[in-house]
Order: structure tokens, then sequence, then C-alpha cells
């Protein structure tokens, strides 16, 4: 058996190792929906087999086909790697850049069986986040990045590795795009078929460009939100104890719910159908209850909310029932929301009602149109419940997972009166956006990549002391930003966030993020830690265009364009950023959303110093300008800020406009 190196360095073994079998204890996706004709399937299978010498394609083509006609897509199961793929020390990887070795090592940690969704299908997370098509693109991506020197970029077109090609130093060592179709062939349907031809994927946000860092990422989010959340509702002085959140969704969207609810101190209840996604979350600490039966839910939540307790409960079964049950049972739900993958509604995203998890799978495959009516129903029972709970004094945000969005497709009328907006806000519209975004604040995160824990715990120190310096010395507008983090960092640890790599996350500005990341530079210069990979979710004040979650609280129509995310990741790309990603689709789907990303190792030297200010400043600044633009109030106050900090940097500002003056006007002609 070949070493974990010497497979790395294999790429495309010359010759067919042994069949895999599939592993039925591993979480799997479900069957894709038949989309091709005959033709399009030659096609598929000629696309498959042209990484493969012509001699073994007459063997491997009726292997292939077996796959398409099974599960709606080729993966390489014969390919799946023997080494085990987990996130290893950076010094175990072979190669001649330390850059491709950061790289590798994220990659691993996207596909690890204890981050990964669908790990055989390389899945990362909601649905269809896919990190590459097959196996094969594996295999050969990995091989590339051992060979690659500091003056080559690996070219990655929807998880296809096109090549190394020369550049420089400075460049970026890999240059990632992942689903960008032209505009009129991008809908749900287009995905399936190109992605079953082979020739595109969807990379949901940090699946497909390294960066997902297990749960803790949407943990951290859904923390700050839920917090936010319980403080618009919760009257002063008035206790938060005993508050009841109702959620869903426990595998595509990671698991967070639960234990954001427990770090934010409330009950939670999280819906969810598929008993393994269920019982992975209880097995790692996530969820601290499973209960199967409606009535001995009611009766816990019961007890919860008069012993005001602070405990998360997986209820095993459908959404919808939970919200009517609820309702017929008059327990009240202070807050509300929904986190299954609804941006992929019709291939197990979302389930509906009344049927069993192992049916709805079989008629997704097999009766695509009876499904979708399903789910349709469901969707207008789901909105109908959660109205009447609302309707009692319940604070229902949509999680920009595009629950609202497809809800009112299917025919709920949640659409607010200016045809545009809905009956509900979103939490970025609400929370994230002008008390976070607007202001700066996003979800930067690192990666030890020595693996080692003690690095970890040094990192948060670091980020702590620097957080509390800084908020001796922050403006009132963004000090309960400051202490929320303060109080997260503090808390990582005892709070077991870390699965996979050791990283972490918090919400910080571009001043907090570049000193930190400085006191990262600084303590592996003196040896005291060792190598540190700094990203984002693309999920933050810059990355991403998405009209119904990060940009949702843009007013100026702009919120359907998406320069910011494209020039975010070029800008990225020519300041220091190790390597950078631009997707289609995102959190709230594909044909929705523009996502853009980076990745940075830094290793103490002056180049990543100077990468660090240069990069971050950027990468963060870039956002806050075009919501100024937009004439949104405090991203007005952070970006005057910023340039009063940093004289290079000149924005265009926006004069405000009267409604007294537009209201004299007659617009009616």
């Amino acid at each position: 058996m070949k070493s974990f190196a010497e497979e790395i360095l294999e790429g495309i073994p010359a010759h067919l190792p042994a069949e895999k079998p599939i592993d039925p204890a591993i979480n799997h996706a479900p069957k894709r929906k038949a989309i091709l004709n005959s033709e399009e399937k030659k096609l598929a299978l000629k696309n498959a087999l042209r990484y493969f010498p012509k001699e073994q394609h007459a063997l491997l083509i009726s292997e292939f086909l077996n796959e398409l006609n099974t599960y709606g897509r080729i993966y390489m199961h014969r390919y799946r790697p023997s080494h085990e793929i987990i996130a290893r020390p950076i010094s175990d990887y072979p190669g001649k850049c330390a850059e491709a070795k950061a790289i590798m090592l994220m990659i691993q940690n996207n596909l690890s069986l204890a981050v990964a969704q669908h790990p055989h299908e390389l899945i990362t997370y909601g649905g269809n986040g896919s990190v590459f098509q097959n196996w094969i693109q594996y295999r050969l991506t990995m091989k590339y990045l051992s060979e690659m020197t500091e003056e080559q970029t690996l070219v990655m077109n929807s998880g296809h590795p096109q090549g190394l090609f020369p550049s420089h130093k400075d460049a970026p060592r890999v240059v990632i795009s992942n689903g960008m179709m032209i505009p009129n062939y991008s809908k749900p349907d287009d995905w399936e078929k190109f992605n079953a031809l082979g020739v595109t994927q969807y990379g949901q946000m940090t699946a497909g460009s390294y960066m997902y860092i297990g749960p803790q990422g949407i943990v951290h989010g859904t923390t700050i939100t839920v917090l936010n959340a319980i403080r618009k509702m919760t009257k002063p002085n008035e206790s938060k104890e005993g508050k009841l959140f109702v959620t869903a969704g426990l595998g595509g969207m990671s698991g967070a719910q639960p234990k954001a609810g427990n770090i934010a101190g409330v009950i939670s209840v999280t819906a969810e159908v598929n008993p393994k996604a269920a019982k992975t979350r209880h097995e790692q600490g996530w969820v601290d209850e499973i209960i199967e039966d409606l009535d001995l839910l009611c009766a816990r939540v019961r007890s919860a909310k008069d012993g005001k307790e602070i405990v998360s409960i997986a209820y095993l079964g459908n959404i919808v029932d939970v919200w009517e049950k609820f309702d017929s049972e008059n327990i009240h739900i202070d807050l509300g929301s929904d986190q299954t993958s609804l941006h992929n509604p019709w291939a197990g995203g979302y389930y509906p009602v009344g049927q069993s998890f192992e049916d709805s799978n079989e008629m997704m495959a097999s009766n695509p149109d009876l499904f979708k009516q399903k789910v349709q129903e469901t969707l207008i029972r789901h909105a109908a419940a959660i109205q009447r709970n609302t309707d009692k004094g319940t604070y229902f945000f949509d999680y920009g997972n595009a629950f609202l969005l497809e809800a009112t497709r299917a025919g709920a009328a949640l659409r607010a009166e200016n045809g545009d907006d809905f009956i509900y806000p979103s939490y970025v519209q609400d929370i994230l956006g002008p008390m976070c975004f607007d202001f700066g604040f996003g979800p930067f995160r690192w990666v030890c990549a020595s693996g080692k824990q003690s690095d970890l715990d040094m990192t948060d120190q670091i980020a702590c002391n620097i957080l509390e310096e800084m908020m001796l010395k922050s403006p009132p507008e963004i000090k309960q930003q400051m202490a929320d983090n303060i109080q997260w960092i503090k808390g990582a640890r005892e709070n077991q966030l870390v699965v996979g790599s050791k990283a972490r996350i918090l919400y910080a500005d571009a001043e907090g993020r570049m000193k930190i990341a400085e006191a990262f530079n600084q303590a592996i210069k003196d040896g005291k830690i060792g190598p540190v990979i700094l990203g984002r979710d693309h999920h933050d004040v810059s990355g991403t265009d998405s009209p119904y979650r990060e940009t949702s609280n843009i007013y100026d129509g702009s919120r359907y364009t998406a320069d910011m995310a494209i020039q975010n990741v070029i800008g990225d790309s020519f300041r220091g950023a190790t390597w950078v990603s631009i997707h289609n689709g995102g959190g709230v789907g594909w044909g929705e959303v523009i996502n853009g990303g980076f990745g940075m190792l830094i290793d103490g030297s002056q180049k990543s110093s100077l990468h660090i200010k240069q990069m971050l400043h950027w990468d963060v600044n870039n956002g806050i300008a075009r919501r100024s633009w937009a004439r949104n109030e405090n991203a007005n106050f952070a970006i005057a800020r910023a340039m009063e900090k940093e004289p290079l940097l000149k924005v265009t500002m926006p004069y405000s406009v009267e409604d007294e003056l537009l209201s004299k006007l007659d617009i009616s002609q």
C-alpha cells in the first residue's frame, strides 16, 4: 500500500485501482434527477473518460454509465483515495511550496468525514456544495499542488484543474471559479444538467473555495443573530432565560443552531428529517437531546420553560409539524427561523411533510415533478403555521436560506406591499446588515496549520487581547459588537467548537482583522506558533452580492448587481491573497448570488506583513464603500472613519435627498 505522500504524488494511477464499494454508514447525497437525454449521457461519458488513456475506456465506460444511472452523477468512486482524508499538519504534505501545502490542508479539511455532509460525493455542505465533481479531480489537483513552485498558479474551473501556469511569487497560487454560467443558463435545472455533464459545479460558498471550517462559522453567525434578535424583542430589565428558539436543519447547514442557542442562553428546538444527521450532531455534542414524539417534545419544552433551562433539542421529524403543534398547544415561540438548505429545494434541501425521509428520497429521483409539488404544498403550510405563531408575538426572521423566496414561489402570500421585500425581514436586513456588515464587521477566520491545540489556544489569547485593547478606544457605535466577540472568543474552547482543522472564527472589522493578523505574524516570526491560514466566510461585508441575504439591506436598487463581489476577488488577487475564488451561487441558491472569497497563508515574513495590510484593508473597505454609496448611515460612519485612518483611501460619498422634495413632485406621468 502506498504512503500518503506517494499517493498524493501519483495523481491519476497508471493502473486501475480496485473498485470501492459504497459505505452505507456514510451520509450520502440523494440520487439526482435524471435530466440528460441519450445523446447528453454519451457526452457526459466522453467528458468523464478524457481523464484516462484509451486502453482503459472499455472498462470504465460501463462503470461510469452505471454511476450516472444510479446516482445521477459520475463520481468515479473507484478512485477514492486509500489514505484518510483529514486536515493533517502542514508538514505532512509533500511539496515545494508552503502555500500549496496550506491549500492541500484546507481541501482535505473540506472533505473530512467529520466535516463534510456527503464526503464520498465530495459535497461539503448545503446539499450540493462541492469541492470537486469527481475523485479524479481531487487526485489531479493534489498532485499539481504537490509539484507547484512559487512561480506557478493553478487554475480551477468548477472542480476541474485546468493546469499549472507560469506566474510570479506575489500572484495567487490558485484561482478558483465555480459555476460561472452565462446568465441565461443559470436556472436550477441548468445546474442539474451541466453538473451531470461534468462541466460545472456549485461551490456553495466556502466549500468550493476550500475555506470551510466545519459548523463553527455558522454557529458564530447564528449566535450573533440570536443574541441581537433577543435584544430586539426583550424589554429593558427583562430576562432572556426561558426564551424559545424554533428552527430546522441539522445536516446541510452544519447543525449550528442548537450550539448557538446554548451559547446565547435560550431553549432551542431544531427539526431534522434525516436520522443520520441528527445522530451525528448529537454524538458530536452539538445538540443535547433527540426527541421523536411531538407530545413528548411539548412536555419537554414546557418543562424547560418552567425551569428556565438552557437546552438544545433536536426533533426527529418535519419542522411543519412542530410549528403546527406548538400553535395548537399554545406553546409560545419567541424566536423563529429556518436553516434547511432551501436554496436546493428539489434535490434534498427541504423535505415534504407527511412522508418518510426514505420515501421522499425515492420520490425525488423517480418522480421529481410530484416531489416538487409536495415540497411546495409543504412550504405553503409552513408559511401559514409561522403566520399563526407570529400573530401571537413570535419574532420570525429569514436566515438567508431562500425560505421566504421559495415559499413565495410556491404560492404563499409573503410579499410586502412594495412587491420587492417580504413581510418578514431577513436577518441581514434587521440584524447583521446594519449592526455588523455596514460597520465592517464580518466573519474573519483562521486555521493553525500546525494542527496543534497549543497554537489555537495562543491565537485565541492574542485575538482576545487585541479586541479588549481596541474596545477601550472604540466609539459607542461599535462597542456592542466588540463586547459580543470578546465574549465569544473567551468561551470558544469550553464550547468545543472545533470540528476538523484547528480553526477559529470571530466577527472583526478591517482594523481588528489587520491587527490580529499582524500579531499572529509576529508570533510566527518569534517561533511561538506555526504558520496560520487566514480567510473568511463569503458571508461578509464585501465578498458577496446576494439580494435576499448579504446585500438585502441595500435599498438603492443595486442589490441585484454583482460588481462588488467581482471587484472584491480581483482586488484580493493582486494584493496578496494565496488563493482566490468566485462562485455563482451560495446560501440562497444557484443563480441567486455571486460569491467572492480568499485564503492567505502567513509565515512570519515581511511579505506576509505587507499582504496583511494591503489585502485585508481592501477586502473589507470595498464593501463598506459600496454600502455607504447605497446611503446606509452606519456604513457612512465606518468609511469616513476608515478614511481618517488611511490617507490613501478616498471614497465617493453620497449626498442625501430630502423626502419632502420628492413628495412635492408629480411623478404619475
